[in-house]
């Protein structure tokens, strides 16, 4: 893209990138991504997110069409609240394999599993099952307590692994260095959560998809983010952007780098062209 060439699909992870840092949308990049749609140029919302977290956002910021959930898991229809693809769900039996290892590298730490039925809501699933000791860094109370046997016990769209006292980083490295190559290990957040996902299911995988649905090639997808989460779609994108604020990790594979989020770093750049 080149920084030039208008984009045909723009995609941009939620927290750290598309919200500030009261996690709301400002009224200048509410404004740039409606002239970005009116213009018809598709506007993904790519998060970490699991489906029930994005009508919320999607309403503010006028957004009908494609999310990519739960890092490239779950690819759900918001205009139409429904589930369009699962890839890459993790099975009971291996549930069961990564939770032993990962409780040998980070002794004391909690698991949750997010679960995805065919809504966001799906009144037939338990769409977040957390066991007695897991901390939840955002503190919203969310969550259904479980036993670990029930945890492991049913599919996955993603396993959550806390371990308060420890940051993120260190997290990773330990669960990275006890884990095979069955099993993809990111966070979207520093304060002491990882998130693991089947191998290969990113959210490049999951723009993919949406991209060839709209056939658009990756050259002329624009993503933002900010984490460790995004570096895949980053790199998969024609124009892979990396706010200010991003992670280092971020920040390397970044084409790149714009404001941050608390200073409308999105839309400083989409302003080039909407």
């Amino acid at each position: 893209m080149g920084g030039v060439e208008k984009p045909q699909l723009i995609a941009s992870d939620v927290d750290g990138t598309l919200l500030d840092a009261y996690e709301r949308l400002s009224p200048r990049t509410r404004a740039v991504v409606r002239r970005a749609t009116d213009a018809g140029v598709p506007i993904v919302l790519a998060s970490g997110r699991p489906p029930r977290w994005i009508p919320a956002v999607a309403n503010e910021a006028g957004l009908t069409g494609y999310a990519v959930c739960a890092n490239g898991a779950v690819l759900y229809d918001i205009g139409a609240d429904r589930v369009v693809e699962v890839h890459g769900l993790l099975r009971p039996e291996l549930l069961i394999e990564v939770v032993a290892e990962v409780e040998k590298a980070l002794p004391g730490c909690g698991f949750a599993a997010e679960r995805i039925g065919n809504r966001a809501i799906d009144p037939d699933v338990r769409n977040l099952v957390i066991e007695h000791n897991y901390r939840n860094p955002w503190g919203d109370g969310e969550g259904m307590r479980s036993s670990r046997a029930e945890i492991t016990g049913h599919p996955a769209m993603k396993l959550l692994v806390s371990r308060p006292g420890m940051s993120s980083d260190e997290m990773a490295a330990a669960v990275r260095a006890v884990l095979d190559q069955s099993v993809d290990v990111t966070f979207s957040a520093g304060m002491g959560l990882v998130e693991i996902a089947a191998h290969g299911i990113t959210k490049a995988t999951g723009l993919a998809a949406v991209a060839e649905r709209f056939d658009v090639p990756a050259e002329r997808v624009i993503a933002f983010g900010d984490m460790p989460n995004d570096v895949a779609m980053l790199r998969w994108a024609g124009h892979g952007v990396a706010m200010a604020n991003a992670h280092p990790a971020a920040r390397e594979v970044a084409d790149e780098i714009t404001g941050p989020n608390t200073e409308d770093g999105v839309a400083q750049i989409l302003e080039r062209w909407f």
